[in-house]
């Protein structure tokens, strides 16, 4: 097992089985190239102070949490009374209920974490939920608590371990109905949904996340090294790099780019753009 810190150790707990287990992130935060603030005058990295209105800085051992529940006014809670709100989802995560593997909506979904028994001892009940979930098709829906706040969680199988996700509750999610009430309900053009539906079968691949790459994450990286071999000089606009990225045009008529686009494209770049229906119905009359 790599030499990473669990962030969750408990529980998992299926009736009246339990074994315990421990929670690792699945993702790398250190994947990504991290900036901090630096004072340029003198190079050195900027620090925040801790202050109060009418005060100015203070210790540490000053603060204390505190729920705003009128505008001002506050209820300050120790770290001791917080700590003393018993929750059982603390120490364990029981699987309450079982849905289908598609039902749960993506939007839901928030953070990713692998689930591993803690021991030798813990795997043989482990290897039984886990083939359970597959064979069945199901995910486990359960609650724990960790880093202050108490988590809707789906376990699921993934290679010989489980898979932890994060659910957001349903009032943490906005209603789509503001966002789209504005579009039209109309079908699209049968012809044209017909190129577009051969289009994506053309494309339809098995998922390769290793297939993409973050070209902005790269060209950051880039960036540093000719930083660090020019000693700090500055890089004009003119010495980048371009990374050759597909680029939209304005397309008048859709069914056009669309075969275009099915037909392999190489002569031009694949183009996508508003166009209304009537310009796509009349630009088709004329071409016939």
């Amino acid at each position: 097992m790599p030499a990473t810190r669990p962030i969750w150790k408990g529980q998992l707990r299926l009736s009246l089985v339990s074994i315990p287990v421990e929670l690792f992130s699945a993702a790398r935060r250190s994947a990504k190239p991290g900036f901090r603030q630096i004072h340029e005058p003198t190079g050195k990295p900027i620090h925040y102070e801790k202050v109060v209105a009418g005060v100015g800085p203070v210790d540490k051992d000053e603060i204390i949490k505190g729920f705003e529940y009128e505008k001002g006014d506050y209820v300050l809670l120790t770290d001791e009374e917080i700590d003393a709100v018993k929750l059982e989802t603390r120490k364990t995560l029981e699987l309450t209920q079982f849905v289908g593997a598609c039902e749960i909506d993506p939007i839901y979904y928030d953070k990713t974490y692998f689930v591993v028994p803690s021991d030798e001892l813990a795997e043989d009940a482990f290897r039984v939920i886990r083939d359970a979930l597959r064979k069945t098709e199901k995910v486990g829906l359960g609650q724990l608590s960790m880093r202050g706040k108490e988590y809707l969680a789906a376990i699921k199988p993934s290679g010989t371990g489980l898979m932890l996700e994060t659910l957001h509750y349903e009032e943490e999610i906005r209603k789509a109905d503001p966002f789209f009430s504005q579009i039209s309900g109309k079908k699209a053009e049968a012809e044209l949904l017909e190129v577009a539906t051969a289009l994506i079968e053309k494309k339809t691949a098995p998922f390769d996340g290793g297939a993409f790459k973050d070209h902005y994450q790269n060209a950051l990286r880039g960036l540093i090294k000719r930083k660090l071999k020019s000693k700090g000089r500055k890089i004009t606009a003119s010495e980048e790099e371009a990374a050759e990225r597909p680029s939209g045009e304005n397309v008048v008529d859709l069914m056009a780019a669309l075969k275009q686009s099915l037909e392999g494209g190489g002569k031009k770049k694949a183009a996508s753009g508003k166009a209304s229906a009537n310009k796509s119905a009349s630009s088709r009359k004329k071409a016939s």
